[in-house]
């Protein structure tokens, strides 16, 4: 049974001390420009030379061609994950595609017409795969115990978690 929120007559509000957030979803729905002081918007000098940011600033591109691609309606964290590994993964499954990285340069590579296979396929397969998990794991607890007895023993949750810096 969950407590409910105790308030009374005489109080001018609620006490919402035993509340506790257990969810929220921030999205970014659309860009605006933000103005930085009175009169013309300053101005960002140019990179001159190619390879000359940084690595956090070719992330920030990365995430946001991801952004544009797959939209905002899922976090960073989310596409990332769903590119590099799911995908990916997938992709490097194809004993084909690891015969032609191995033999053609990756410009001859980029060509070929069974990496656009490949990739159709790796989508279709991931789907079929997050369809058939995702319900077991909700409608199950049993399923929902194991995935966390292996998040926790297997895959490293806990330590992964503990060496985050909290925000």
């Amino acid at each position: 049974m969950l407590p409910l929120l105790e308030f009374g007559r005489e109080r001018d509000g609620i006490d919402l001390s035993k509340v506790k957030l257990t969810h929220h979803k921030l999205n970014n729905r659309s860009k605006q420009p933000m103005l930085l002081g009175d009169g013309d918007t300053p101005q960002l000098p140019l990179i001159t030379k190619t390879g000359s940011g940084s690595v956090q600033e070719k992330a920030k591109v990365y995430m946001e061609e991801l952004n544009e691609l797959l939209g905002y309606e899922t976090t960073d964290q989310d596409q990332l994950v769903y590119v590099n590994q799911v995908i990916r993964g997938k992709m490097l499954e194809s004993q084909k595609l690891r015969q032609q990285a191995a033999n053609n340069t990756k410009e001859q590579f980029c060509t070929s017409l069974d990496l656009d296979a490949a990739l159709t396929n790796a989508i279709v397969e991931a789907l079929d795969a997050h369809t058939s998990m995702s319900p077991k794991a909700l409608n199950s607890d049993t399923v929902r115990k194991g995935l966390k007895t292996t998040l926790l023993n297997h895959a490293g949750l806990w330590e992964l978690l503990r060496n985050r810096p909290a925000s």
